[in-house]
């Protein structure tokens, strides 16, 4: 797995710099790219279940490429979305909506991606780097509850990131985006209180985001008019309803068992969904090897491990987001997979909510500090 392997995830940015330069049906390039030509290569390219041996784990944990592909899409997304903003007032409508949804596409794809891998590294400029990231998205609060809550409370009815069988993907969001952004603020209310931080300071992640959020809005809307305020924002939903899509694909139906003292077992690789499919792996930054991911969160993205016994999905992430889209089909494709899952490891499907486990250990970096 070459480090110059990963620079395949410049392909998305592309896709809207040909959207921006060509107009007219190139303005859908990211989509046909996501959702058309990226499922057909992936059946085609077929999976890289390949893991690295020790060796070859300490060499790439001092390839300074695989880092600096990640700090490459801080410029990128902001340029593009300087460029598109600057360029949509002038669009038809019709290309302005086909260049905001490209553009979200990128950002959610792209760019939460690389703020996914970066909020979970213990460096300041890294954390602080992801947050950069999810302000373009203006979902800065998945920083908090992504760290400390989804990966505390995976595959239990704690987690509004965590759909229980049966549950379509139509009723999954409005819950998890209300209850991840409550989850948000209480888990920083309790960090600020335990780590004696100045309440609504700009130290409390209260204040900091929300207010980074509404300056970015007001800049946008001061520079570019209501027609580039308007692509921001649109694009900003695109980009956290395919994260929160996403996450809905990755931990469908699967559940902890609860002993009879109502603590959940440790999160293990059977409690994700995981995708060894080759080409998405590259330019998603190996975010399908999600049961490694949340097995050993502080796994930098090229150690990440192929887990052939946790749950596989039978598509790669384009196909699986675009099959979640049809309940009845996803029901009747996932299901029985579910189903056979949870009968595997004697799992209730909806075991009844009870107390709180603790926090894995590769998270504890994160209670006491904001980026």
């Amino acid at each position: 797995m070459n480090a110059l392997s990963y620079g395949i995830f410049l392909i998305l940015p592309a896709t809207v710099v040909l959207g921006l330069v060509l107009g007219g049906p190139f303005v859908l390039a990211t989509p046909v790219m996501l959702f058309v030509i990226t499922p057909v290569l992936d059946a085609l390219l077929g999976l890289d279940t390949t893991n690295p041996d020790e060796g070859e784990e300490a060499r790439r944990a001092k390839t300074r490429l695989y880092d600096a592909w990640l700090f490459m899409i801080v410029p990128v997304e902001i340029g593009l979305l300087l460029a598109c903003a600057r360029v949509v007032p002038g669009l038809s409508p019709a290309e302005a909506v086909g260049l905001t949804v490209s553009m979200g596409l990128c950002t959610g794809a792209a760019g939460i991606t690389v703020a996914h891998e970066l909020m979970h590294r213990p460096g300041r400029v890294h954390r602080a780097l992801g947050e950069v990231l999810m302000l373009c998205a203006s979902y800065p609060h998945f920083c908090i509850e992504h760290v400390l809550g989804h990966h505390k409370h995976v595959a239990t009815p704690r987690d509004p990131g965590s759909a229980a069988r049966g549950q379509n993907v139509y009723a999954f969001l409005p819950r998890t985006l209300l209850g991840s952004l409550q989850s948000a603020w209480a888990l920083e209310t309790r960090r600020v209180h335990s780590k004696g931080v100045r309440a609504f300071s700009w130290g409390d992640r209260r204040l900091r985001m929300p207010l980074s959020v509404a300056a970015i809005l007001v800049a946008v809307g001061l520079g570019f008019g209501r027609w580039g305020l308007a692509f921001f924002v649109g694009q900003s939903v695109v980009a956290f309803v395919l994260l929160e899509v996403i996450n809905y694909v990755e931990h469908y139906g699967l559940r902890r068992q609860q002993d009879a003292r109502g603590q959940y077992e440790k999160v293990l690789p059977r409690h994700s969904w995981n995708s060894g499919h080759r080409l998405t792996g590259r330019y998603l930054f190996n975010l399908p090897r999600h049961a490694d991911h949340h097995f050993r969160a502080s796994r930098p993205y090229p150690l990440l491990r192929h887990m052939p016994d946790s749950p596989q999905m039978p598509a790669g992430y384009g196909t699986m987001v675009l099959l979640s889209l049809v309940p009845p089909a996803w029901f009747a494709v996932m299901n029985p997979r579910v189903d056979a899952q949870n009968a595997l490891h004697h799992t209730t499907p909806h075991p009844p909510e009870k107390t709180e486990t603790t926090h894995d250990r590769d998270l504890k970096v994160h209670r006491s500090s904001a980026a």
